[in-house]
């Protein structure tokens, strides 16, 4: 009797263990089938562009795949994906070619293998123009809705005005990720480099806080067509501060301006008090006037050693630096009055 029911579990045994093989061999040969694109797709080089959305689970993925008829049976990519420890799904956008399998994919889902994207901020724009920019990417369309003060909340309660807290660079996204995803980054990466940049200032430096600092750097971005002068131009203002002189910069008048400026500063805009008027004003402008880059930003902490207080664009981005007022009168009247004939313009190329 004993030996009759071991037989009878050593039998039973086996054909579980027949029908487990050829269970998982089935999974196995499912699994590793092409996945079927057809013809209604609009393909990319033979590859479709589908979206995970946020707070998909693994069912409703491969549910949708079915009915997209892309697999045939969704339980077996959903056994799959349990057995080897493949159920997490991260949301964002997929290539799915016509190489892959069901493997590959869930593969790609699980180790959030997304497609990204580049959106791209140039030194010396503002805030203004950062949000206008990302505007136009569609899944961040609805950030010019969203006020201002609520933006800051979400990056840093220390803030209380945008301008100049962006780090100009290149940024990669997803899908998934939102214009305040993209903020956060430029705004760590600037918070990095300016307290870099403070840790190695210069000594009997103008500036009671790195903010300070910030804030000559955006002035020194806007001001400079060429990239070697920053230090130059840095140490004019610097010595401007130093001596109790005003700053007497055209960006921050335009700043200042607003929706006002149209291309060209008048007398009376010059004339006119705003915070950002650095020709009625003494000392630095309230905020920065654009975002700074990195150089702009050591330029001011390191300004160039020197003597001249003034300058004057040549026209070509470049500046002519004079020591005194009469210098400076020349050539004034050298590289304006007389460059007007040449659509001469007042300020370097803006950026």
């Amino acid at each position: 009797m004993r030996y009759l029911l071991l037989k009878l579990l050593l039998g039973f045994t086996l054909t579980s263990l027949l029908v487990l093989g050829s269970g998982y061999a089935l999974i196995q040969y499912q699994i590793d089938k092409p996945l079927t694109l057809s013809n209604s797709f609009e393909l990319d080089k033979g590859r479709l562009l589908w979206t995970v959305e946020k707070g998909s689970n693994l069912h409703r993925v491969t549910s949708e795949l079915k009915t997209l008829k892309i697999i045939d049976v969704p339980l077996y990519a959903n056994l799959y994906a349990k057995i080897s420890g493949r159920t997490s799904i991260k949301a964002g956008d997929y290539w799915i070619s016509t190489s892959d399998t069901a493997r590959s994919l869930l593969d790609k889902l699980n180790k959030g293998l997304v497609v990204t994207y580049k959106i791209t901020f140039p030194e010396g724009w503002t805030y203004a123009q950062w949000i206008e920019h990302l505007a136009t990417v569609p899944q961040f369309a609805d950030l010019k809705s969203i006020p201002t003060a609520k933006i800051l909340s979400k990056l840093d309660s220390q803030i209380m005005h945008p301008e100049g807290w962006f780090f100009p660079d290149t940024y990669t996204y997803s899908a998934s990720d939102s214009a305040i995803d993209i903020l956060l980054q430029a705004h760590l990466r600037m918070k990095d480099v300016l307290h870099s940049a403070w840790q190695g200032r210069a000594s009997n430096l103008p500036y009671k806080t790195a903010y300070e600092a910030l804030i000559m750097a955006s002035i020194i971005e806007r001001e400079t067509g060429v990239a070697n002068e920053r230090e130059e131009i840095a140490g004019v203002f610097v010595r401007r501060l130093q001596i109790g002189m005003r700053l007497q910069t055209d960006p921050t008048v335009i700043y200042g301006m607003g929706d006002r400026y149209k291309g060209n500063i008048r007398r009376q805009d010059l004339k006119q008090m705003t915070p950002y008027n650095t020709y009625r004003i003494n000392g630095l402008p309230p905020t920065p006037i654009a975002m700074p880059g990195e150089a702009a930003i050591k330029a001011a902490v390191n300004p160039s050693p020197g003597s001249s207080l003034y300058f004057v664009a040549r026209g070509d981005g470049s500046h002519q630096f004079s020591d005194t007022i009469e210098e400076h009168q020349k050539a004034v009247k050298h590289y304006q009055i007389k460059q007007r004939a040449k659509n001469y313009q007042s300020l370097p190329p803006q950026k």
